[in-house]
């Protein structure tokens, strides 16, 4: 292996989820900081969330309300 090339290698980088060391891993950085990590994934935990972003259940809602469907395509 050629010298001075490869990224430097920290065995016990620590793994941040809002502000708590949650796990140590293998990484090139010394810290890592995330926003989801297995134990608090709904898919993991078990849990449900559901999040409404912007009013995205509301503008779909509204969108396809009434007779959406009913009407053919292509047809006046």
């Amino acid at each position: 292996m050629k010298d001075k090339i490869h990224p430097e290698y920290f065995p016990e980088a620590k793994v941040y989820f809002r502000g708590e060391v949650v796990m140590t891993v293998g990484a090139t950085v010394p810290e890592l900081h995330v926003e989801v990590w297995s134990g608090s994934h709904p898919f993991f935990t078990g849990q449900k969330a559901f999040i409404d972003a912007a009013g995205r259940v509301e503008r779909f809602q509204k969108k396809f309300a009434g007779d959406y469907f009913s009407k053919k395509k292509g047809k006046k």
